[in-house]
């Protein structure tokens, strides 16, 4: 009886594949002087620090290339292995980079998207 129990059990596995997704389009307005040293930003980069995160990780290049021809934002910082990007600029430059970061992946690149937020 105790053998049969176990014959029953089943094993489950659980990967993540990435597809291609903008997951993070986040604005952060007038952030406090001790985040942008956390970041190891300067200090007096913008008003606004504007954050993404996409799939596939090699995303963040085409993200950073449209992001500073779409407006005024600085690099802040770019992981092209884990698809991290943090623009630096005034709130307006900061928003409108992310604008055009995500119109041009939803509309040419077809990826999957979330709406910009702000806090």
């Amino acid at each position: 009886m105790t053998g049969d129990a176990h014959a029953h059990k089943q094993r489950v596995i659980q990967e993540y594949v990435p597809g291609k997704q903008v997951t993070l389009a986040h604005v952060i307005a007038s952030p406090q002087q001790g985040i942008y040293m956390k970041l190891g930003l300067d200090d007096e980069a913008g008003d606004a620090i504007g954050i993404l995160t996409i799939t596939p990780p090699e995303g963040v290049i085409i993200a950073a290339d449209i992001a500073t021809k779409a407006a005024g934002v600085d690099i802040g910082f770019l992981d092209r292995f884990g698809g991290s990007l943090v623009l630096v600029g005034d709130v307006a430059s900061v928003e409108s980079s992310l604008k055009g970061v995500l119109d041009f992946f939803d509309g040419v690149l077809r990826y999957a998207s979330v709406e910009m937020t702000r806090s």
